[in-house]
């Protein structure tokens, strides 16, 4: 059974070297019900709106089995929330879950997005060296989701896949096409514009323009 973890919502924004200033990275576990609406789970921020955040990007989903390849990896402890997840969740493939997919999470209902960029911001969060390289190169990004239905939620819920596209390609398909990890970067960006086109999932702008751009370089190639 598939289930939440925790939720963690900003504790503290935390200055940073980039070009916000701040950032809201440091989640941390709250507990009882959490409300979500739109831009994601309430009483959170989001800092850089422009890259981390959005009606697309409005909730950050990482799971537990990926957080023990990092300890093991890392030999620290990956706490919810060191990431900026708003979701640790366990016994669903994250990375696995297919753009688009919804879940039944409490009572809000959630779809899978696109996967989580690393960024600088991130790298000095951890402190670790090459870290955006090793975090890309492992394919654990995590999702992001954009709220469907508001709703509340809490640590204990099922996480339930509710409505699964056809289209297939998942969130480590697309992680792995971003980052050079497929040879086959056209057919993926095909069959999501494919399924854009045919209404079968709401590509993110973000996505959906890379998708394009990745379609027509082998066209022109």
């Amino acid at each position: 059974m598939a289930e939440l973890l925790a939720v963690c919502r900003v504790h503290v924004l935390l200055p940073d070297a980039g070009a916000v200033g701040i950032t809201a990275i440091d989640k941390r576990p709250v507990e009882g019900r959490v409300k979500v609406r739109p831009l994601g789970l309430y009483a959170d921020l989001q800092a850089n709106r422009a890259d981390h955040g959005g009606v697309d990007q409005a909730v950050y989903a990482y799971a537990q089995e990926d957080a023990d390849h990092w300890a093991a990896e890392l030999g620290r402890e990956i706490t919810p929330g060191l990431f900026g997840e708003n979701l640790r969740t366990r016994g669903i493939d994250v990375n696995r879950a297919v753009i688009g997919e919804r879940w039944q999470v409490g009572t809000a209902l959630l779809e899978v997005t696109q996967p989580r960029t690393p960024c600088q911001t991130f790298a000095r969060r951890l402190g670790e060296e090459r870290w955006v390289r090793r975090f890309a190169e492992a394919n654990r990004s995590g999702a992001y989701l954009r709220v469907i239905e508001n709703g509340d939620l809490g640590a204990g819920d099922t996480v339930d896949v509710v409505q699964r596209p056809e289209h297939g390609v998942t969130i480590a398909d697309w992680f792995g096409v971003r980052y050079g990890q497929t040879s086959d970067g056209a057919a993926v960006a095909a069959r999501l514009l494919a399924a854009h086109a045919a209404d079968e999932v709401r590509l993110a702008d973000d996505l959906l323009r890379r998708a394009e751009q990745t379609a027509s370089r082998t066209l022109t190639s």
